[in-house]
């Protein structure tokens, strides 16, 4: 006689109606919202703010637009490729190129240095001379571009110049109503440290927190080791930094590429002979001091152009370091 069969009892189902063990449900579908949907308000929003702007740009970069256009006594007329042949075949426009990339490049070196000092500083130091530390960086961030440009534009005045008094009271004589900014390079040095005075505080908090997600188990098994400070920085910390690096190094190039105010209110308008131009100062004076508007239009197309490539990757970087969290 054989043994009776038994079947195993079904599993109930789940409050979402599919039976146990049988996978994830499926979200309902009124739930369901593809990513870009939830943007859309966002998109709705920036989008004209961005596009339109970029395409009146694009439109006055072909135009033969000066003041007599403007004032409506000269009809506008289509030039196409014209302004951007006149602008790419004159030779300080590769000059103030070359010297807009120097400067920025200075810049990012500079402000990520000062920035990851800080930084690795705020993590040796107690809490009260970390809070006057950050509190000061803060300010500094906190100062209107405008506002800092011309203190510090003060603190190197000829005459009045905190610096210059201070100097000749050490007994340097050779600084009484001595100009700062009569030199090309010495006024860039001067300038660029304004910049990074702006821009520090962004790369020293950022690469903080950055430091504080790092497990501590890391960083002391590295001190057993007999790591240094500047060994565990370059071998352990920015490795583990490299995203968070990337992101700061890009945005750092995009922002110092396009520095305006720091070089227009420092040099008045660019320094003796235009001597300390950047492309952005650049683009104003052909457009508005020679009122020649559709050439300061096609510098700002050929800026955003070049700026295309850091934005793009620093889109993906973000992207990059968010999938990996």
């Amino acid at each position: 006689m054989s043994a009776p069969t038994t079947t195993a009892p079904a599993a109930p189902p789940s409050p979402s109606g599919r039976r146990r063990g049988t996978g994830p449900a499926a979200p309902p579908r009124g739930r369901r919202r593809p990513p870009l949907l939830l943007l859309l308000p966002a998109a709705v929003i920036m989008i004209p703010l961005v596009a339109y702007p970029i395409y009146q740009l694009g439109l006055l970069s072909v135009l033969d637009f000066g003041q007599a256009q403007a004032s409506g006594g000269v009809p506008t007329s289509f030039v196409g490729l014209g302004n951007y042949r006149t602008i790419l075949s004159d030779g300080q426009f590769w000059s103030v190129l070359l010297q807009t990339i120097g400067f920025a490049a200075f810049c990012v070196v500079a402000t990520l240095a000062v920035g990851a000092t800080l930084a690795v500083l705020l993590t040796k130091v107690r809490r009260v001379p970390r809070l006057v530390l950050t509190t000061a960086a803060m300010a500094a961030w906190a100062a209107p571009a405008m506002t800092g440009s011309t203190v510090w534009s003060f603190l190197f005045d000829t005459n009045l110049g905190l610096v210059n008094k201070t100097l000749v009271s050490l007994g340097l004589d050779g600084f009484h109503e001595y100009n700062w900014f009569y030199d090309k390079w010495t006024a860039f040095l001067i300038v660029g440290a304004v910049v990074v005075w702006h821009s520090f505080p962004f790369v020293m908090v950022t690469l903080y927190a950055g430091i504080k997600a790092i497990p501590g188990e890391i960083l002391e098994a590295a001190a057993l080791d007999g790591a240094g400070t500047w060994t565990t920085f370059r071998r352990i910390t920015a490795p583990m930094l490299r995203p968070i690096l990337t992101i700061v190094v890009i945005q750092s190039v995009i922002w110092d590429f396009k520095v305006f105010t720091q070089i227009y209110v420092m040099t008045e308008g660019g320094g003796i002979a235009g001597q300390n131009l950047v492309l952005n100062v650049y683009a104003y004076q052909k457009a508005f001091a020679s009122s020649q508007y559709g050439l300061g239009a096609a510098i700002g197309v050929i800026m955003l152009l070049i700026l295309v490539v850091p934005t793009v990757l620093y889109i993906r970087s973000l992207r990059r370091t968010g999938n990996e969290i």
